[in-house]
């Protein structure tokens, strides 16, 4: 028994355990060989057409983004130019306006200053009118205070009226002559 023993134990260290024996190497290659052409003829097409539709999929992307870049950058330069147009179209108006307003100031002052002159024409006419009212007024006045002083300090009537109304005229022109160039030292006088 021993060597029964002895015999199976060298078969059995004879035999490498690494190794596998022929009949699994060949089930193994089979098995192989049918999940290799299962693969081959339909997992590895349908993965080749999925990476295909995905990278024309990013690469149609890309174009779009690369259209959409252009466009984007074709609306700023035009939109850059549009506000450059309206930056001088604004300025324009600003000068028209200016411009404008400059000539409106020089009508107004133009106006406002022939007014001015037609009030002060008015004015001064008004003014003459009424010393010359006043000089009217006042001769008569003054030329019957005068005569009636005279005929008091006369102690005679002086009743003839173009007598009396002559010396009166003539008192009067004495004492405009001797005003008139009083009121012509004045005004100089003044503007010293």
């Amino acid at each position: 028994m021993l060597h029964a023993v002895i015999a199976a134990a060298t078969e059995e260290a004879t035999k490498n355990p690494l190794i596998p024996e022929v009949y699994d190497i060949i089930w193994s290659a089979v098995c192989f060989v049918v999940i290799l052409f299962f693969f081959w003829k339909l997992v590895l097409p349908r993965m080749q057409k999925l990476l295909d539709d995905r990278a024309e999929a990013i690469e149609g992307n890309i174009a779009k983004a690369d259209e959409a870049q252009r466009k984007a950058e074709a609306a700023l330069v035009q939109y850059t130019a549009q506000l450059a147009d309206a930056r001088a179209e604004a300025g324009q108006i600003r000068d028209q306006a200016r411009t404008d307003g400059q000539r409106i100031v020089a009508e107004h002052k133009e106006q406002a200053a022939a007014e001015a002159g037609r009030i002060a024409a008015s004015a001064k006419t008004q003014i003459e009118a009424e010393r010359q009212a006043a000089v009217v007024s006042l001769r008569s006045e003054v030329g019957a205070l005068a005569i009636d002083l005279a005929s008091g300090v006369i102690g005679e009537s002086l009743s003839d009226d173009a007598k009396a109304s002559a010396i009166v005229d003539r008192f009067l022109a004495e004492l405009e002559a001797s005003e008139v160039p009083s009121h012509a030292a004045a005004p100089s006088a003044g503007k010293i």
